[in-house]
């Protein structure tokens, strides 16, 4: 059985709000940071996208540093005691993403750590798959744990699609939401960590990772092949969390997704609960960040795990487990089951 891996504290910089209390309850209330942005759209008009509004207008690469470090020291605070201890895992965009905001992520990794005041941990890494790097992570994450090789990991996700270069490329590709397109996403940028512990056995009360699956999808959207969506990919990895939680798709209480706006990715999701969905069971909500926030691709899974750890503190969650997913362009899926225990 793999170690278990518990959530302690969480931190979030979002279009609707700058913390985590505040971004979650916005989110709750199904309020949006969708506004006009600097960029033109397909008939001139300005293009609709979520920006943080932080405090300067720091671009690129410097920007991505300050989202990042402003999630990373909230997370922090609810445990000081934790840095110098903890290593942290980056979430970014995959490398070969069009218009990728810091495409050096040493270099990001690095100022991330200046502006935090705590230098990198030896076990700190970077994964670059985009929204299901936090799964990634998580595996990672529990490894790095059960090793000793660190007392905490701090798994962090910063991403922006508001580049000049990522939005020419997907108004180009007819990816982006717009009076012409009503099958496109708003694109955003949002950052969001989670610090990790290993589970005390001692414990009972406390928010965890019970089961994790890892897949790919090979009817990725708009494959070459033109390969028709089964959602076998999201299934898959479905199935794998739930078998290491040991429960069946009837016990899960809700659903938390990377739904950024496509009708694919409803589409994957719809098919991998009703593939997998038999006997009994009480109705399944489904959240999304996307509502709220467009597409803040790699910070998507930290996101959805900070919304599932504030709803089971402050009572207001659809329901116990929470299974969370994502996925890419090129087919990477990612579920992880996490459970609050009482």
């Amino acid at each position: 059985m793999s170690p278990a891996l518990d959530i302690v504290s969480i931190g979030m910089a979002t279009a609707v709000g700058l913390d985590a209390n505040s971004a979650c309850a916005a989110m709750r209330a199904h309020l949006d940071g969708f506004q006009e942005t600097r960029f033109v759209g397909p008939r001139g008009g300005w293009l609709i996208g979520a920006p943080v509004p932080l405090p300067r207008n720091w671009v690129g690469e410097k920007r991505m540093a300050h989202l990042a470090a402003a999630a990373i020291c909230e997370a922090f605070e609810a445990l000081p005691d934790a840095r110098g201890q903890t290593a942290l895992i980056l979430c970014l965009a995959e490398e070969d993403r069009h218009g990728r905001p810091a495409p050096d992520g040493a270099r990001l990794l690095q100022r991330i750590a200046e502006i935090v005041e705590c230098p990198p941990h030896g076990r700190s890494r970077i994964v670059n798959h985009g929204r299901p790097s936090g799964h990634v992570a998580l595996e990672q994450a529990r490894r790095i744990l059960a090793s000793g090789e660190a007392s905490y990991v701090m798994i962090a996700g910063v991403d922006s699609y508001l580049t000049a270069e990522s939005v020419a490329h997907y108004l180009a590709d007819k990816r982006l939401l717009t009076p012409d397109n009503p099958n496109g996403f708003i694109p955003g940028e949002a950052a969001a960590a989670v610090l990790c512990t290993r589970s005390p056995r001692s414990q009972s009360r406390g928010f965890g990772l019970s089961g994790l699956g890892l897949t790919r999808e090979q009817a990725f959207i708009y494959n070459k092949e033109d390969l028709p969506l089964r959602g076998d990919g999201m299934t898959s990895a479905y199935r794998a969390a739930l078998q290491e939680s040991g429960m069946g798709m009837n016990g899960v209480g809700y659903r938390i997704a990377d739904l950024i706006g496509e009708q694919y990715w409803f589409k994957q999701s719809a098919l991998a609960s009703l593939r997998l969905l038999r006997g009994r069971h009480d109705f399944q909500d489904i959240w999304s960040p996307g509502e709220s926030l467009g597409n803040v691709g790699a910070a998507a899974v930290p996101m959805m795990i900070g919304m599932a750890f504030m709803a089971a503190r402050k009572g207001y969650a659809a329901g116990n487990p929470v299974l969370i997913e994502a996925s890419n362009d090129s087919g990477a899926c990612g579920a992880a089951i996490l459970a609050a225990r009482t």
